[in-house]
């Protein structure tokens, strides 16, 4: 990939290439929550944690790798966001600036509107690989972590436990994995590059891991350390 290239570049020549940035435009996930607390007023919200999410600990790695070369990391990610917002905010929260490349995780919000709603998300996917093409900035599609695959019994409040029924359903359904076999889809027809995440999440699904015990909110947040996964998966897809 051209932002291989990039690094290649910084670290022959600190003194005259510039700084490497990488923008990540996505959702919750992206954002860097994690558990669920109660709110004073009887409502609900996340804990946040920016250090704890993938692309913190992707800068952690890359400083590791590459020393010499500093790196600027955009977090485009929004609570609740999904594909057709996150085409809506593009210029204001990637475009405007001039990342080298845009990881796009979208999905686990998307898929929540069923399957007759899969057709506005394969449409706002493509508009924002195409902006993002003809702005000249390299793209990954990463998709994301799998949802609980049931109720989990740490979850007592009723509040979260429907809402982990709901998830439960679209991931054991199959729609979860019906938005990211269209956007892979869509990928391969615009030559945009994958990191395929949820394929390992599966993959340890099938090898007998308890999904729902490696979200940190048992419903669709992953854990800081499950979020390292994604980190190691775009070094790989960045460096191949």
């Amino acid at each position: 990939m051209k932002i291989a290239e990039r690094f290649a570049a910084k670290a022959a020549d600190n003194w005259n290439a510039p700084a490497v940035t990488i923008a990540c435009l996505g959702d919750s996930v992206t954002q860097g929550c994690f558990g669920l607390h109660n709110e004073p007023d009887g409502g609900f919200d996340t804990f946040f944690d920016q250090r704890g999410a993938y692309h913190a600990q992707l800068a952690e790695m890359l400083s590791k790798l590459f020393p010499s070369v500093p790196v600027n990391i955009i977090n485009a990610g929004i609570s609740g966001s999904n594909a057709q917002h996150g085409l809506e905010r593009l210029e204001r929260d990637v475009i405007s600036h001039r990342p080298d490349l845009t990881i796009v995780c979208f999905g686990l919000n998307d898929s929540g509107g069923g399957l007759e709603r899969l057709d506005n998300y394969v449409n706002a996917l493509d508009a924002i690989f195409t902006r993002l093409e003809e702005a000249g900035i390299e793209t990954i599609f990463m998709t994301p972590n799998m949802m609980c695959t049931g109720v989990s019994a740490q979850l007592e409040d009723e509040r979260y436990r429907s809402i982990a029924l709901d998830c439960s359903r679209t991931q054991n359904n199959g729609i979860l994995e019906a938005y990211l076999n269209a956007a892979m889809n869509l990928c391969r027809k615009r030559d945009v590059a994958v990191c395929d995440c949820y394929a390992k999440w599966k993959a340890l699904e099938r090898s007998g891991a308890n999904i729902t015990e490696l979200l940190a909110n048992k419903i669709n947040h992953p854990t800081r350390e499950m979020n390292r996964l994604f980190a190691v998966s775009l070094l790989e897809t960045m460096f191949g």
